[in-house]
């Protein structure tokens, strides 16, 4: 399989895999239980917390570990409703994690505005503004977005939040290891991440709180997770996260450099045999790597087909909306009609990925793109 969805999910790091197996055969004590196999389980943890952090620049005990982004987007959210100030600002490119949870919090009384992009899938600042009000708890705002990778201004918003008063949550899940990630830098009171989108296992993932104390938790039970996320820590999952994240950091110049090869190769390509490409969102504010492209008068769900009979996997936008063919609503608020919407790709390099494998996905377009 010649695998170019990166985006969606990535292979786990197999120095990771090696770390989950011996852990799961050998330490299976509870983080919780005061003998040695649970201390030990319980020292895993703590140290995985510490490779994440560090990974951030963040405090150990400012990172909260869920089951990855969904979550962590849903108990920041969740935690509004307990604001005296009942109001959120969003973008309406924001990945569904939070769109869906504000519209579903609105009867409980969680008012939000999603605030328009522009053609390169953009924020203005001047919106964000506008939207504000005197009971604005919280503005959200993806830090790359999923399908167009397109980068928001999150330090500028942070600007006006810091003199409105106002928290800012950045859903940051496709950034580690693509772009330097320093919670001090980018000012967040809060940070989502997912393990799987950086070499690491699913299902796991954390979130980052500044102040951990001003947070409630969204799953009840047991004290864990200082009293934040209640139920028996993924040992072995948490583990593999910390190693990810580690491993991610260290190596994020030279991964860095050949995404931005592999997108610079296969952009010069493409366009030798099909000049009517149209690449969207911007080509400059973005992650490297991350290709969305239209490919007028072919739809984009025969296109996946015939490359999937090739052994090519990419997708047509996020696979949260895997098998959904209706136009993309990433696309739609950009300003992009439904036929070009529908002929749409997303290609997204990665550490699997070599230059031979991007002329092998090259040459198989062509043969699809341009019929003899």
């Amino acid at each position: 399989m010649y695998y170019f969805d990166h985006s969606a999910t990535t292979p786990v790091h197999p120095d990771v895999s090696e770390l989950m197996d011996s852990i799961q055969s050998t330490i299976y004590g509870n983080p919780s239980s005061i003998y040695s196999s649970g201390q030990k389980a319980k020292s895993i943890v703590e140290n995985a917390r510490k490779q994440i952090a560090d990974s951030i620049s963040a405090e150990p005990e400012q990172i909260i570990f869920t089951s990855g982004g969904t979550e962590s987007n849903n108990q920041v959210l969740w935690c509004m409703l307990q604001n005296q100030k009942k109001h959120v600002i969003s973008n309406n490119i924001e990945h569904p994690a939070v769109i869906k949870v504000l519209e579903f919090l609105k009867p409980f009384g969680l008012d939000h505005t999603l605030i328009n992009v522009d053609s390169d899938g953009i924020i203005s600042i001047d919106n964000v503004k506008k939207a504000i009000n005197p009971q604005t708890s919280l503005i959200s705002l993806m830090l790359a977005n999923n399908e167009i990778g397109s980068i928001q201004p999150i330090k500028t918003v942070m600007d006006i939040a810091r003199e409105n008063n106002i928290m800012v949550h950045s859903d940051a899940v496709q950034c580690m290891g693509k772009m330097e990630l320093d919670v001090i830098d980018l000012g967040v009171d809060f940070l989502s991440l997912s393990a799987h989108k950086f070499y690491g296992p699913k299902g796991i993932g954390i979130l980052y709180a500044k102040e951990p104390k001003n947070m409630s938790s969204l799953i009840i039970g047991g004290g864990q997770e200082m009293g934040l996320r209640a139920g028996t820590e993924n040992v072995a999952c948490i583990a593999g996260m910390g190693l990810a994240a580690k491993l991610a950091t260290a190596s994020i110049d030279k991964h860095i450099n050949s995404l931005l090869e592999f997108e610079e190769q296969f952009k010069r390509g493409l366009q030798t045999f099909f000049p009517n490409a149209i690449f969207n969102g911007s080509q400059v504010n973005k992650l490297p790597g991350l290709i969305n492209v239209s490919f007028p008068k072919h739809r984009s769900d025969i296109l996946m087909a015939k490359l999937d009979r090739v052994n090519i996997a990419i997708s047509n936008g996020s696979a949260c909306g895997a098998g959904d063919i209706k136009p993309s609503p990433v696309l739609s608020a950009m300003g992009i009609e439904d036929t070009i919407n529908l002929s749409t790709l997303r290609f997204s390099f990665g550490k699997s990925n070599t230059p031979e494998q991007i002329d092998y996905l090259l040459n198989q377009l062509k043969s699809i793109l341009t019929p003899e």
